[in-house]
């Protein structure tokens, strides 16, 4: 009885040390920073910390978007990643390209 008293706890300790593990790893995923656009009346929209290797569509479609994430991020001129325009480097803002409706962080 003591075993499985040892067992049991041990199973305990090896599953709480699997979640923690995979819960980091998922913070791990994603660009540090935030994808800023702007509407052609200038509000603003931001997503800080996105997610790598998901689909987002934006609220609006973006006179300029602005990468200001550590992550490369595709610019889709359709909604769910269709049709691709281009890519943009960290940092790197760009305007006027037909209001993108999504956009990819590359992880």
């Amino acid at each position: 009885m003591l075993t499985l008293a040892r067992l049991g706890r041990l199973g305990l300790a090896v599953g709480t040390a699997a979640v923690v593990a995979v819960g980091l790893s998922t913070n791990a995923q994603a660009a540090t920073g935030a994808l800023r656009y702007f509407s052609i009346s200038g509000q603003e929209f931001r997503i800080t910390n996105p997610p790598n290797n998901v689909c987002i569509n934006l609220q609006v479609q973006p006179d300029l978007i602005a990468n200001q994430t550590d992550k490369t991020m595709s610019v889709y001129s359709g909604a769910n990643c269709t049709f691709f325009v281009l890519n943009l480097d960290p940092g790197r803002s760009v305007a006027h390209i037909g209001g993108p409706r999504s956009v990819l962080f590359i992880g």
